[in-house]
């Protein structure tokens, strides 16, 4: 179990399902004191490196996206990471718990990867107030 702070833990079987490796370099946007704290440390554990902000000014391995109801548009901002990205690249996309404050509907996730050209490899539970949804560009199998 990966910790920060206090008793917030991540199970590694978690952090697992973002087929993370050592040397990953992860941009974030959306970052606010809601985000998960403890899996952003996990993370960063698992890649031995720290996170960039989103005025970092490479490209880089992927990117975790904090996206809430009321953020501005779900489809630019997918649109805009992707040029961030190293061929092959993820973005995971972090989204409210359904029946929280800021819930975004599966639907609109899915249809906002779509038009920004990508689709959907899973969606998953993390912590106690988040989903993740991994974004893969359309060409692109694993």
């Amino acid at each position: 179990m990966a910790t920060q702070e206090g008793t917030s833990t991540v199970d590694d079987a978690v952090i697992d399902r973002f087929d993370l490796t050592k040397g990953l370099v992860l941009q974030e946007f959306g970052y606010d004191d809601d985000v998960d704290f403890a899996l952003r440390k996990a993370v960063e554990e698992k890649t031995g490196e720290e996170i960039v902000d989103e005025d970092y000014g490479d490209v880089t391995d992927g990117v975790l996206l904090w996206f809430r109801e009321g953020d501005d548009d779900l489809t630019d901002f997918l649109m805009d990471v992707q040029s961030l990205l190293e061929g092959g690249g993820a973005v995971w996309l972090f989204t409210p718990k359904a029946g929280t404050t800021g819930h975004v509907p599966p639907r609109d996730v899915q249809e906002a990867a779509s038009v920004a050209g990508l689709h959907s490899t899973i969606t998953f539970v993390v912590g106690e107030g988040w989903s993740c949804t991994r974004l893969v560009d359309k060409g692109w199998q694993k």
